[in-house]
């Protein structure tokens, strides 16, 4: 008899708890590192991201860790039904989804806006901050701390920049929502790891039976997670309760004195509603599932009214069953997407299916949207009812009106009204009916502002709203801020981009609507805070701003990688052989000519479209301050790049992949054909890379086409007869669809693999479709049938390599493989050709 699973799981923890007190440089020789060029820029600190404050007077500057050390990244965890959890600090190790490791901050600072004055943060020596949220009012900041034994509460003070710890707090992460602001409120709302825990639950001594699963009937997909990251015994259920029960509490952010709320449970979603009285609550419970993850296991969804306290009384508004057979990109049955109305002191909105959470079933009205009000002892009301599936509202300012949306994944399509759910009787008024794929028609979102009671609005000045867009055009990526009037749905153009930088509008932050401000950026520029003033009215060319506008910069980031800027980068745009439209970003090296032919390196997604007329749509910049990662290291060993070219798949939806492997071909031979012409790829010198989907794709590039002279392919899924449930975008079932399968699975043409390909894998991947035995399968059968290759497995490492050993690795490794076999290659006709 083999010993338990949560032994095993012990003595892991133990052994690497050890192993990571004892890492430094020195004894991590197992790992390579690329020439410093490329170091200089990896190990360059990452520039800020802007968080404004709700009273608009303030901007957090919180720049990101890039690359943390192994040592964090290695850090023990378990693995609890999708979630990973750290027992030393009770610590959320994985982003939502598994796909990269909880970051830390690295820096805050405090600029005011009205004088632009900025105010250093001083963090804890060796500190993991995360996220900073806001007060309501704008005056305090609050952030969580990830220590060696618990995730501490911090507060900070915006007029000062000082911060200081709250005692006795020690935040319970695991599944989000752990603290925020109350409604108006200077206290916090915290999830708690719950005094008097204990012990980790022990596992029996000696293995005390088999772990028994049984279906009875009755149809239902579900996602094939590795068996690592769900429960798989009555052990595994005690230790996920242990580290999923909170006791929450209110924190004053004066006195530090914590109020506990309630008894403790199993708290999945926590959200106070705007009279601060009320809080809608979720609460996972047994009987638990071996073959799904946490978000469907049967909860309460529960308004606790708290008031008092001392003395919570609770109303119950579902009981949620397991949900362990929703149908391929369905929704599951019963009360969902609960959100409080922001304008009301205590009303709850949800949706419930009408179509059995199925988008294969054709009904007039896929979802129904319900409405409760305080004291919730009434019947739910329903206020309306929608054709496609529920997507939320845009509440704005004015009582009862906002903007209902929702989509058509089978079309690939948005529809949002226009309507008053105070008033039955008026009709919705359509808004916006339009492709989700047509970037180039995409009106933008909305701006929003705080109410004092914390949630956010849809702002209006008298009857009109204000767009922020990407701008998506044929040249390219222009931002843009528009005024629409609702009632007579015009829109005007207040401010666009220029095409010699990338300039977003981020905020509206007085009550004076004709200052805004932006985030800016150029390919020499760092992105930059500026406050933009609307002047005089402009005659203006379609699409342009109706209205000059003169800019102040608030803040001062500067050029952390000045070497980066001898990169030259532009937008090429070219057809493919059936006349559609496509586009890529061209880098070039420090020190290209003109004219040269240099070897090449082509990067690329592929993304599925419903419509042909949208998937060529231009939809990046050649205007973003230029900034290097994995793959665009390889510029400085003196490689060229086609930058996210454009790989469309075109097709019905329900049916995209019978035609993904013929397009994927015409793709990328059309991308290398432009290279060509414009005078900058060697054809005799192309390689091809790209990650997870992007995996797939170089996999099957170097597998039936001979363009490329080598590929690397990184946390890819490579038979996808593994995931046989539906993958990416399709839906059919393997055995709905099995030619599909295996057409798109280079796993089954590993005979046909010669070009040389190098396979990346992070250890610990939790995406379901890309389990780290995809890599090894592929590697094994290229082996076996005497390809070029080479596996290389980053040990702690999820979906998404984060610890920058590991990225140094990656890096090396490709920079190498591409150096062996693209760039130092023998001409091809001196090799063996591959019969493809």
């Amino acid at each position: 008899m083999r010993a338990s699973t949560f032994a095993s799981r012990l003595l892991f923890v133990a052994f690497f708890s050890a192993l990571a007190a004892g890492l430094s440089a020195q004894t991590l020789s197992g790992y390579n590192q690329p020439e410093k060029t490329i170091l200089d820029v990896m190990h360059a600190p990452a520039p800020p991201q802007p968080y404004i404050s709700p009273a608009n007077t303030d901007i957090l500057l919180v720049a990101r860790q890039e690359y943390p050390s192994i040592t964090r990244v290695a850090a023990p965890f378990l693995r609890l039904a999708g979630v990973r959890v750290e027992p030393a600090n009770h610590s959320r190790h994985d982003t939502p989804g598994g796909y990269g490791i909880t970051p830390c901050s690295s820096s805050f600072a405090v600029v005011h806006i009205a004088d632009a004055k900025t105010i250093p943060v001083k963090l804890p020596d060796g500190a993991c901050p995360g996220s900073p949220q806001w007060s309501d009012d704008g005056r305090l900041f609050a952030f969580s701390n990830i220590a060696a034994t618990s995730v501490e509460l911090w507060i900070g003070d915006a007029a000062t920049g000082a911060i200081r710890q709250v005692p006795e707090v020690k935040l319970n992460p695991m599944f989000g929502d752990d603290f925020q602001w109350m409604p108006g409120q200077h206290a916090l709302l915290v999830k708690l790891v719950p005094d008097g825990l204990g012990p980790i639950p022990e596992a029996a001594a000696a293995v005390s039976g088999p772990s028994i699963q049984e279906s009875l009937g009755g149809k239902g997909a579900s996602s094939t997670y590795e068996v690592r990251d769900v429960l798989t015994n009555k052990h595994d259920e005690d230790v996920f309760d242990y580290f999923a029960d909170s006791q929450l509490a209110l924190v004053d952010a004066a006195s530090s004195a914590i109020t506990p709320i309630g008894k403790a449970a199993n708290l999945l979603e926590v959200s106070p509603a705007p009279d601060a009285h009320h809080i809608f609550v979720t609460a996972i419970h047994r009987p638990y599932s071996y073959v799904t993850t946490y978000d469907h296991f049967p909860h309460e969804a529960e308004i606790w009214n708290v008031t008092d306290p001392h003395s919570v009384s609770v109303h119950t508004i579902a009981s949620l069953p397991l949900a362990d057979r929703v149908p391929i990109h369905g929704v599951s049955t019963g009360p969902r997407d609960f959100e409080w109305r922001p304008t009301d002191s205590a009303t709850l909105i949800w949706a419930e299916a009408l179509d059995g959470g199925d988008l294969n079933k054709t009904v007039p009205n896929r979802d129904k949207v319900m409405l409760l009000k305080a004291p919730f002892t009434a019947e739910p009301v329903e206020i309306t009812r929608t054709a496609q599936r529920y997507g939320g509202f845009y509440w704005t300012e004015k009582p009862g009106i906002a903007l209902l949306n929702q989509e058509d994944e089978n079309r690939h399509w948005r529809h949002t009204d226009i309507v008053n759910i105070d008033d039955p009787n008026q009709k919705p008024r359509t808004l916006w009916d339009m492709s989700y794929d047509d970037s180039y028609a995409d009106p933008g979102s909305p701006i929003f502002r705080h109410l004092p009671n914390g949630f956010s609005v849809v702002r209006l000045d008298g009857e009109s709203i204000f767009l922020r867009g990407s701008g998506a055009s044929p040249q390219g990526l222009r931002p843009f801020l528009d005024q629409l009037n609702l009632d007579t749905l015009k829109t005007e153009r207040l401010f666009r981009s220029d095409s010699s930088s990338l300039e977003t509008a981020f905020a509206l932050p007085g009550p004076d609507t004709r200052h805004f401000l932006t985030w800016h950026q150029s390919p020499t520029d760092p992105p930059n805070a500026f406050i933009r003033t609307l002047d005089k009215p402009a005659t203006a060319a379609a699409g342009e701003a109706v209205y000059t506008s003169t800019a102040k910069q608030i803040t001062q980031i500067t050029d952390y990688t000045p070497a980066v800027r001898a990169i030259q980068k532009r937008l090429v745009k070219y057809k493919r052989a059936d006349g559609l439209d496509l586009s890529f970003t061209l880098y070039t090296p420090p020190g290209y000519k003109e004219g040269t032919r240099v070897p090449t390196i082509l990067y690329a997604y592929p993304l599925d479209y419903a419509n042909a007329s949208q998937a060529g749509q231009v939809t990046s910049s050649d205007q973003t301050f230029t900034r290097l990662h994995e793959y665009q290291l390889l510029l400085l060993a003196g490689y060229a790049i086609l930058d996210n070219a454009s790989f469309p798949i075109v097709g019905d939806p329900k049916k995209a992949y019978d035609t993904y492997l013929d397009q994927l071909v015409a793709d990328a031979d059309a991308a290398i054909k432009e290279g060509v012409r414009i005078g900058v790829v060697d054809p005799n010198r192309v390689g091809v890379t790209g990650h997870s989907h992007g995996a797939l794709m170089t996999a099957n590039l170097v597998a039936h086409t001979d363009l490329f002279r080598a590929g690397v392919a990184t946390s890819g899924s490579y038979n996808k007869t593994l995931t046989p449930f539906g993958f990416q975008n399709e839906r059919r079932s393997v055995w709905e669809a099995q030619d599909v399968y295996l057409k798109v699975s280079p796993f089954f043409y590993a005979d046909k693999i010669k070009t040389p390909l190098l396979i990346v894998h992070g250890e610990e991947d939790a995406n379901p479709g890309t389990t780290p035995i995809q890599a090894k399968f592929l590697y094994e059968a290229i082996r076996g049938n005497g390809g070029t290759t080479r596996l290389v497995t980053l040990p702690h490492e999820p979906h998404w390599y984060t610890a920058m050993e590991s990225n140094e690795q990656l890096v090396y490794e490709m920079v190498n493989w591409f150096d062996k076999y693209v760039k130092n290659a023998p001409p091809p006709a001196a090799q063996q050709p591959s019969g493809k």
